[in-house]
C-alpha cells in the first residue's frame, strides 16, 4: 500500500515562492508516476504538473510553465513541486497523487491516479 503526505503549503505574497513536498511510505516510489493537482473554490480540479516513473518526462499546465518545477527523489521517497512567482490564481488545495499506469493521453489527468495525499493549502494573497 502506497501512502502519500503533502507538506509545505502556506500563505505567501504574490511573487513569492513555496516548495511542496510529497512523502511516500509503503511501496517504493520507483514504479509510479507522480502528479500534482490543485482545487480552487469554484473551479475544477486541474493537473498542475506530473512526472513519469521511467524517463522522467514532465508535464506542466500552461498556466504554470516557467514558474513551477516538478522533481522526484526516489531514494528519499519524496516528490517536490517548486513554485515560483506565485499569483493569487495559484491559490488552492494542492494534492499529490501516484499512478502505476498512465495512458499517453492521460499523463496528468486526475482520474488516472490511484493514490492521493490529504492535500495542503496554498494561499497567495496580499
Amino acid at each position: 500500500q502506497l501512502q502519500l503526505v503533502e507538506s509545505g503549503g502556506g500563505l505567501v505574497h504574490p511573487g513569492g515562492s513555496l516548495r511542496l513536498s510529497c512523502a511516500a511510505s509503503g511501496f517504493s516510489l520507483d514504479y509510479y508516476a507522480i502528479g500534482w493537482f490543485r482545487q480552487a473554490p469554484g473551479k475544477e480540479r486541474e493537473g498542475v504538473s506530473c512526472i513519469s516513473s521511467s524517463d522522467g518526462t514532465t508535464y506542466y499546465a500552461d498556466s504554470v510553465k516557467g514558474r513551477f518545477t516538478i522533481s522526484r527523489d526516489n531514494a528519499k521517497k519524496t516528490a517536490y513541486l517548486q513554485m515560483n512567482s506565485l499569483t493569487p490564481e495559484d491559490t488552492g488545495v494542492y494534492y499529490c497523487a501516484a499512478a502505476g499506469i498512465v495512458p499517453v493521453q492521460g499523463v496528468c489527468v486526475a482520474s488516472t491516479y490511484v493514490y492521493w495525499g490529504q492535500g495542503t493549502q496554498v494561499t497567495v494573497s496580499s
